[in-house]
């Protein structure tokens, strides 16, 4: 049984050594990306726990079978994006003066399992794209220059950098929309 298999099944059968461990394992890294981000340790705790309960939704409503990373990849990138998601509502709250009503539990969680499919939707097509195609784009993602795209990938211009981007993107998007998941996630 592959780690991640062995963490699911745990999650699913609430086995408390297993979700014990996930916590020993991975709550670390959460809390210190939380704290990285403006958040404190209960921000962390109460993030990490909704990340767990996404991902055993995730299992029970959609059978999620394959994790295509590591199962600690997984859990920190549901926690980024629930933290985010956080942060977004309170900016939200602080800069608009009148009191809005907050959004329930649930709607909240459901939003959040549909930030993670989209995310995995776009990292798996990512994944299908030439290694020139997925090397300008991560660099492209990672706000690295023009300039330095050039240098790095040897291209002969700034244009024909751009031009590779646009492609590639356009290539990405393309390939997003033709995946049937692409509809139920709009």
């Amino acid at each position: 049984m592959q780690k991640s298999d062995y963490f699911i099944k745990g999650i699913l059968e609430s086995d408390e050594k297993v979700v014990a461990k996930i916590y020993n394992l991975f709550f670390p890294k959460v809390l210190s990306f939380v704290y990285r981000n403006n958040g404190q340790r209960e921000d962390a705790e109460d993030v990490f726990q909704k990340a767990l309960l996404q991902i055993s939704a995730r299992i029970k409503l959609r059978k999620l079978e394959v994790i295509n990373t590591s199962f600690e990849a997984y859990l920190f990138t549901a926690c980024k994006n629930l933290w985010r998601r956080e942060l977004n509502k309170k900016q939200k709250r602080v800069t608009n003066d009148e009191v809005k009503e907050l959004v329930s539990e649930e709607s909240d969680m459901a939003y959040a399992l549909l930030d993670q499919e989209r995310w995995e939707l776009f990292r798996d097509k990512l994944e299908q794209l030439s290694d020139n195609c997925k090397e300008v784009l991560n660099l492209f993602l990672k706000k690295v220059s023009y300039d330095q795209i050039v240098k790095k990938l040897g291209y002969t211009s700034e244009t024909v950098a751009r031009q590779r981007v646009f492609k590639c993107k356009a290539k990405l998007i393309e390939m997003i929309k033709a995946d049937k998941r692409f509809r139920n996630l709009k």
